[in-house]
């Protein structure tokens, strides 16, 4: 160990190699000659997940930590404990970025006609298109405030529809169940999760559940864990995407919600709610399974 220490301080340049010695109680001719001594296979095998929990950790974009490469790198056949690999990061100097705490968001004192709360903080489901959960967020902006409207389905945590507006309005909230719809079009009686908020409390918006064959659902008023699935989405896309970022316009927002959604969090980002896998594959690993019964 006193000579990787010297190893690794020689190699940043620091300080020489005899007065290094001389503070740790060893002698140069030693160090030297444990550096020309052949590596042993141990010390390959570590050199080589080195470089593989870098690649990883780049392929998610520098988001995931230790618990989530550990899991890619077993998907891709590699025998290796959390232990090992969040050592290799600490040594690289690699870090996940950290999700945000999520917090309410919206106004939910509506009380006209509030359907129950049919989940009652149950976020699992049977099969896909069975329950969908929704909400809004806002993102600012250097042309002002850009809100999100997200649908997920619990099954696989995907999303299923999402669009943007510079207005947190009913219609925003309607082309993110327009496209969810369009997408999956699913059977009657799925059952629709949301607070209270005044674009999924309007008339509007439930007369188009009805019209689509949902069954409406609604959190209590002012308690964001009854949808925490959807605010733990938007806690994910801003603690690992949108935050560490500066957007210049809506536009520029959008693009970079789009790439999230489309091309890491459906197809890619590993769920420790669904057994470390993505959306995308836990789906079509239940499809196989269905068509294999």
């Amino acid at each position: 160990m006193k000579f990787d220490f010297i190893a690794e301080k020689v190699a940043d340049k620091k300080f020489p190699v005899r007065a290094m010695c001389r503070v740790l109680g060893v002698s140069p001719s030693g160090y030297y000659a444990w550096r020309k001594r052949p590596k042993s296979e141990r010390e390959r095998d570590d050199e080589v997940l080195g470089l593989e929990v870098a690649a990883a950790h780049a392929n998610s974009k520098g988001i995931y930590g230790s618990p989530r490469i550990t899991e890619e790198l077993k998907a891709q056949g590699r025998r290796v404990s959390r232990k090992r690999v969040a050592r290799k990061m600490r040594e690289a100097g690699l870090r996940g970025r950290k999700r945000r705490p999520f917090k309410a968001t919206t106004n939910s004192k509506n009380s006209r006609n509030v359907p129950d709360n049919l989940l009652r903080r149950d976020f699992t489901a049977s099969a896909p298109n069975r329950v969908w959960v929704t909400d809004v967020t806002a993102i600012y902006t250097g042309t002002g405030w850009l809100y999100l409207a997200a649908i997920l389905d619990l099954f696989s945590r995907a999303v299923v529809g999402w669009a943007t507006s510079a207005t947190n309005d009913t219609e925003l909230a309607l082309a993110a169940l327009r496209q969810a719809f369009l997408t999956r079009r699913p059977p009657p009686g799925l059952i629709h999760h949301s607070d209270r908020g005044t674009p999924y409390a309007s008339d509007l918006y439930r007369e188009q559940l009805k019209t689509y064959g949902m069954r409406p659902s609604m959190s209590r008023t002012g308690d964001c864990w009854d949808n925490a699935v959807a605010e733990s989405f938007f806690a994910s896309i801003k603690g690992e995407w949108l935050d560490h970022d500066w957007h210049p316009s809506r536009g520029a927002a959008h693009r970079a919600i789009a790439h999230y959604i489309d091309s890491f969090y459906n197809p890619f980002r590993r769920h420790s709610s669904i057994g470390y896998l993505s959306p995308d594959e836990f789906e079509l690993r239940a499809h196989m399974a269905t068509l294999a019964a």
